[in-house]
């Protein structure tokens, strides 16, 4: 099924990423590399060089000439975080197999002025990929281009209760379409999500506040809030979502879920 995207928002993909300032932030990810400890001098502590503030506007033009999503400018509202930057980050760290720290460092800097946009695994028309192992979405092109990449997270693969069904949390793989959008924030058995769109059974991308660097939703794919409102008015009704798992060393089927688990509250 052909789908298509206005000329305004193709504008706005193609559009080039202004050079202003952003500010590195912490990472969430449990494997994050450690901080700045001091300044040179100090015994026992080490240096780290943190970028420059050209070198900040430098890393945002790699990362969108990448096909990062990335905001031209850092939101006022986030402060001294710039939540765009640090998911950029992070799903750049996540197609490169680096750490998952969304912490820019001149290291991170050197790997992105070496770095390539990644390649879809199907061509064809405009459609969504998403790709369980390495956590990232990407939507491609009608030319089979990557123009925007996303870091998610999926289906925890623990398991839950909810409506007095126990099951694991897993994000179905295999070709599907976007078959519902919502507006706005909309209230589910499992928690709220932001401008969701459904394409299968109850599953759905969508905003949410907590989109960690490896797969902790019920199933849906969580996406990070600065995104949701747009992806929501580039994708349309019918769009064709490809959901696949790149793992080279998958693990073995699960084991049946016991009974007794207590109910899940948040998708």
């Amino acid at each position: 099924m052909n789908t298509m995207i206005s000329g305004s928002n193709w504008r706005w993909l193609a559009a080039g990423v202004l050079l202003l300032s952003a500010v590195p932030v912490r990472s969430q990810s449990p494997t994050a590399a450690p901080a700045h400890q001091g300044k040179s001098g100090q015994p026992g502590q080490s240096t780290v060089r943190l970028p420059a503030a050209e070198e900040i506007r430098e890393s945002r033009a790699l990362l969108g000439k990448l096909g990062f999503w990335i905001e031209p400018a850092p939101v006022p509202k986030d402060g001294p975080r710039d939540e765009s930057l640090r998911h950029a980050l992070i799903a750049f760290q996540k197609v490169e197999g680096r750490p998952r720290t969304g912490r820019l460092t001149m290291t991170e800097l050197e790997a992105l002025r070496l770095a390539k946009t990644p390649q879809p695994v199907e061509a064809g028309p405009v459609h969504i990929e998403v790709d369980l192992y390495r956590q990232i979405l990407m939507l491609i092109d009608a030319g089979s281009n990557v123009i925007r990449i996303l870091p998610i997270s999926t289906g925890s693969g623990k398991c839950f209760t909810e409506g007095g069904r126990t099951r694991r949390a897993i994000t179905p793989v295999g070709r599907f379409k976007v078959v519902r959008k919502i507006e706005g924030w909309r209230k589910s058995p499992l928690g709220t999500l932001y401008y969701p769109l459904y394409f299968y059974n109850g599953t759905a991308m969508h905003g949410n506040p907590a989109v960690p660097p490896f797969p902790a939703s019920h199933g849906c794919i969580r996406l990070p809030m600065f995104a949701a409102v747009e992806f929501s008015k580039l994708v349309p009704e019918g769009m064709p979502l490809v959901i696949y798992d790149s793992n080279p060393n998958p693990a073995p089927p699960p084991a049946p879920c016991p009974t007794g688990v207590a109910p899940a509250v948040q998708q």
